[in-house]
């Protein structure tokens, strides 16, 4: 089975990395510099992000993937 993308969920996590990012006053660079991960890619929906990624992103952002998610609505 190949690689899954889910677009419109993949723009769901964009958004909210964009939202947690933003609204905690960093730039894209101040997050990478903290992070090596490139949120840029992530922001714009460009890559399938992993669990991990995302996880290293909520510790940065002090938040448990459980409520990383918890905005987001998948039917």
């Amino acid at each position: 089975m190949g690689q899954v993308r889910d677009e419109q969920l993949l723009k769901d996590i964009a958004l909210r990395v964009k939202a947690l990012r933003e609204g905690s006053g960093f730039s894209q660079e101040e997050v990478y510099n903290a992070t090596e991960i490139h949120v840029a890619r992530i922001e714009t929906a460009k890559v399938n992000v992993t669990i991990s990624t995302l996880a290293k992103l909520c510790d940065f952002f002090e938040i448990s993937l459980a409520e990383f998610f918890k905005p987001i609505h998948k039917s």
